[in-house]
């Protein structure tokens, strides 16, 4: 015959003991408007636990008797600094100009694309665009590469939507020109 051992964990007598009742106080109407005045100040709350209160760091300092009041006393010198979120860097928004612009076209039924090189003020020809390059510009060395063109394109189709505005090499999705037919993107400049 075996015998089979059943381990049973005891619990503590204060866990068996019963919790103390809950105390149920009313909650305030909800058409009760909310009442600053009923809070006391703050003032008066530190009077009451015996401390001083702190001068705020934006506190101006009162200026020393016989002396006139000047930009400097305006802070306080012994409060901390105000804390400040982190540091950014901006960097200046400098393009400069070049010469010429390589533009990407695509033509979207038969899946062929060329790259084509216009000066700025010139024209060129794509399927039944005429893309005329008003100007190019990019960024600086020391800044992030980026590039665009101001391009004024017509298309011969009837009908058909034209463009006219910049296009970012960077970002082409935030100014493309609309067409069943054709893509065209900045690659960059020169």
């Amino acid at each position: 015959m075996k015998r089979l051992l059943v381990f049973v964990p005891l619990l503590p007598v204060a866990a068996l003991a019963q919790p103390a009742p809950v105390q149920h106080q009313p909650l305030p109407s909800p058409q009760q408007p909310w009442r600053q005045d009923s809070l006391p100040p703050v003032q008066q709350q530190w009077q009451q636990e015996g401390e001083a209160p702190t001068p705020s760091p934006n506190a101006p300092v009162p200026p020393a008797a016989g002396s006139s009041p000047t930009a400097s006393d305006q802070t306080n010198p012994a409060a901390p600094p105000a804390e400040q979120g982190p540091a950014t860097f901006s960097r200046p928004n400098v393009w400069v100009p070049a010469k010429q612009a390589t533009i990407q076209a695509l033509d979207k039924i038969d899946a062929q694309s060329k790259d084509l090189t216009v000066k700025v003020g010139e024209s060129a020809t794509y399927g039944s665009l005429t893309i005329t390059v008003k100007a190019c510009v990019l960024r600086p060395s020391d800044q992030p590469a980026d590039a665009a063109a101001y391009l004024v394109i017509t298309d011969s189709h009837p009908g058909a939507n034209g463009f006219s505005g910049w296009m970012l090499h960077k970002e082409p999705s935030v100014s493309m020109m609309q067409s069943p037919i054709y893509d065209i993107r900045v690659v960059g400049c020169t």
